[in-house]
């Protein structure tokens, strides 16, 4: 709860400092505030401070108190740097310093306030979704790594029991129960093997009349990961809904959105291509443009445009890009790093090419292998691939076929919970990963 409530009172608090300190300004130089020109640029100020925390991770990020209060520090002095060079530019000033100033000084300890609870609300998470797994191996190891590295929800492996300890040899053996209760778990996960087991069925039926949670390892995975276990992709490819495939109203809402925001992206691309063009004289020389052709929505072959950051290929180089490559040019290296070179593909975004969410496309040698190694790899090409999307601030960069495979469970767990809300969700998340310079996909 204590998590949950931190972000948007973090944020509400942000926008009350502005309008408070706005508010007192205009009653002390005695002008209407909310007919006062200035009320749109506390707006626009207060838009500046949420965008800025919300990429340096505030208020639900930081791990440590020195994150939070370096955080703290940098989002509002980023924001007020930012409106302070619209007012050099515009030679007006547009908001007052007490409201500039005095609110970035006044979010540092409600913003420090407010990651400590969101911290402590994730250590109190932690204790709480106590984990016992009834899985091989394989699966626990697996499944620790994966609590340990960007769980959705918080949780730890106290213990796992492989199925064949966890069956009952008799009526008075109960492996599964006594584990629960010595570790002090609430939560039990059940992998295929475990659930066709009738002893550990009763097992479980007992704890679960007594408050223990039960999930089978892919629902545990789908709501605490985000994201679907490699052992149950085949089996369930078909076993759900897609919401471009089988509701109209989505796409058709989808597709607005693309056109609004690709429109808006070309001018953005207009101004950027004088600016890209003199950097690519200095240290990136030659074309502008990067074409390559990729796999979309159906099958349908589409070249998609990039800025080029790779020094111009002879035709010879066919491995995966690696997010280090020695190809990368000292320009290139400055895009990439920004995520300016994607900008060209809000032309494909207008085209239809690509949506602004969805799975990232790949090219189609890679897709061949892929789909020869994972008969259900194609199902990701029923819907139009995206800018960006789940796989990508989840889990990053692909640089071979077994993050290719590892990048798919987060794809198929967006194809099965595809919807507006989640789109809104994998934006935000690509804001927070550019602002935040974390990481880069495929």
């Amino acid at each position: 709860m204590l998590r949950r409530a931190a972000r948007p009172l973090f944020f509400l608090g942000v926008i009350a400092i502005v309008f408070g300190l706005g508010r007192y300004h205009a009653a002390r130089e005695s002008y209407e505030f909310t007919n006062s020109f200035r009320f749109a640029w506390e707006i626009t100020y207060g838009f500046l401070l949420v965008l800025a925390s919300y990429g340096a991770g505030l208020p639900d990020l930081a791990r440590t108190r020195k994150q939070a209060i370096t955080s703290a520090v940098l989002a509002p002095a980023a924001a007020a740097l930012g409106i302070s060079g619209v007012q050099l530019l515009t030679g007006d000033a547009l908001l007052p310093r007490l409201v500039v100033f005095g609110t970035a000084v006044l979010m540092v300890p409600w913003a420090i306030l407010c990651t400590m609870l969101a911290r402590g609300g994730r250590l109190r998470a932690e204790l709480r979704d106590r984990v016992v797994l009834v899985a091989d191996e394989a699966d626990a190891m697996a499944l620790r790594d994966e609590l340990v590295a960007a769980p959705e929800r918080p949780a730890v492996l106290v213990n796992h029991l492989l199925p064949d300890d966890a069956r009952a040899a008799d009526s008075k053996s109960k492996p599964l129960t006594e584990l629960v209760i010595s570790c002090g778990a609430n939560l039990v996960v059940l992998d295929r093997a475990a659930i066709v087991e009738p002893t550990i069925l009763s097992q479980v039926a007992a704890l679960h009349e007594h408050g223990i949670r039960v999930r089978t390892l892919s629902l545990f995975y789908e709501q605490w990961l985000g994201k679907l276990p490699i052992s149950e992709l085949e089996r369930v490819s078909l076993l759900f809904d897609i919401r471009e495939v089988h509701g109209g109203r989505y796409i058709r809402v989808k597709r607005m959105i693309d056109v609004i925001t690709s429109v808006v992206g070309v001018a953005v691309l207009a101004v950027m291509i004088p600016v890209v063009l003199v950097g690519n004289l200095i240290a990136n020389r030659g074309p502008l443009w990067y074409r390559q052709i990729r796999v979309g929505k159906g099958g349908h072959l589409f070249t998609m445009l990039k800025f080029r950051t790779m020094r111009p290929s002879d035709g010879t180089d066919t491995d995966w890009t690696q997010a280090s490559d020695p190809r990368i040019t000292p320009f290139g290296r400055c895009l990439r790093r920004t995520h300016l070179d994607e900008v060209p593909q809000l032309i494909n975004v207008l085209k239809g090419d690509l949506s602004i969410v969805g799975p990232r496309p790949e090219q189609p040698r890679y897709v061949e292998e892929l789909v020869e190694k994972l008969p259900f790899y194609d199902l990701r090409h029923l819907v139009r691939p995206g800018l960006t999307g789940w796989a990508q601030v989840k889990y990053g960069y692909a640089g071979d076929e077994r993050d290719a495979l590892e990048k798919l469970q987060y794809e198929f767990w967006y194809l099965r919970h595809q919807g507006l809300l989640v789109d809104a969700r994998i934006v935000g998340r690509t804001v927070r990963s550019v602002v935040g310079t974390e990481g880069r996909g495929r």
